[in-house]
């Protein structure tokens, strides 16, 4: 069930209110969360950021509905969540492909779920396999991808049910710099199309930067919000954005506010 929360600010689709969240283990609680806010617009790509133990993963699985709160609330679209929604679509760090399909059977699979594919469902997965650049592997296994590739399988998988909002936990944290860069490139131009509000997870400053409209810098001890920093740059964003002075000033306020610098 999804219950009705107090009314935000028009135009949020991502409330988060006064969260915490405690993990029990064994006879010891750990507090993986404290007080955090945040609210979403709509069509807002934001990055959060920071080491590892900040609960940056948690939160997005909290906004996913696969992980309760403990205390405060998170709702998604008016709509307290405490179960997943077909609306959101979540995205790992490993692909979770079945090895025994395709590449194309591998992309239906949300859609199957709901229903017996039809002839538009499958040429809407085909567009979304060529839309990654992979129209010449659909009918491979993913044995026979590289793991760039199956990032991209698992990234057409996401896109196939329309979903409003997409949440990614360093979705290509696993890949070596070159593959990781060109597919945040590539990433950045799929989102521009379309009015999906994307939450973001990484530990790289720069790929925060590079993607998001926002930038929320999260901390440890316990885990929690720093602060946030806009982002200006306009779409569609070229690989040679990074280089900018205007880029590396405002990858240093990032870190600043990580206490990194």
């Amino acid at each position: 069930m999804r219950r009705e929360p107090e009314r935000g600010v028009a135009g949020d689709v991502v409330e988060v209110r006064n969260v915490s969240k405690r993990f029990r283990k064994g006879d010891r609680e750990f507090l993986a969360l404290e007080g955090v806010d945040l609210r979403i617009r709509e069509g807002e790509f934001v990055s959060l950021v920071g080491p590892s133990g900040c609960g940056k993963s948690t939160l997005l699985r909290m906004i996913g509905g696969l992980t309760p709160t403990t205390t405060g609330q998170v709702s998604v679209e008016g709509h307290v969540v405490d179960e997943t929604h077909r609306d959101v679509a979540l995205m790992f760090q490993a692909p979770t492909l079945f090895p025994w399909r395709t590449v194309l059977d591998n992309v239906l699979l949300p859609l199957e779920i709901d229903h017996r594919p039809t002839k538009d469902d499958v040429a809407k997965a085909r567009a979304l396999v060529s839309l990654v650049g992979l129209d010449e592997f659909v009918e491979h296994h993913p044995r026979e991808l590289s793991g760039g590739m199956q990032q991209r399988v698992a990234l057409s998988r996401v896109l196939v049910n329309d979903p409003r909002i997409m949440l990614l936990d360093e979705p290509f944290g696993a890949l070596d710099e070159f593959t990781r860069e060109a597919l945040n490139v590539e990433l950045a131009d799929i989102v521009g199309r379309g009015k999906r509000t994307v939450v973001l997870v990484t530990h790289s400053v720069p790929e925060a930067v590079f993607l998001a409209d926002r930038v929320v810098a999260m901390g440890t001890n316990p885990g929690r919000i720093l602060g946030e920093i806009q982002v200006p740059f306009h779409r569609p964003r070229e690989a040679s954005l990074v280089r900018s002075s205007e880029f590396q000033d405002l990858t240093l306020e990032v870190r600043k506010l990580l206490g990194l610098e």
